[in-house]
């Protein structure tokens, strides 16, 4: 179980990383915006997903049952 949360946090470290590699830009074409865009939201993804398998982990629950929201429900996801 631990070794899933850590892929998940792995990437989500790779994603960060390339996050702030494109900030660091001087100048930023649309596409680097579009990809910026994209980099975010899978971010929120992520940490939902392991905010969801730590929580089913928590209680009991089967940690690998939890499953990757669409974005649109991440991006609304108030807490």
């Amino acid at each position: 179980m631990e070794d899933r949360n850590e892929k998940i946090l792995d990437y989500i470290d790779r994603l960060v990383t390339e996050e702030k590699a494109l900030r660091d830009k001087p100048v930023k074409p649309e596409a680097e915006h579009a990809r910026m865009r994209h980099l975010q939201e899978q971010l929120d993804q992520c940490w939902d997903l392991l905010r969801q398998r730590r929580a089913r982990q928590e209680f009991g629950e089967n940690p690998d049952a939890a499953s990757v929201r669409d974005a649109g429900t991440v991006e609304r996801y108030t807490g």
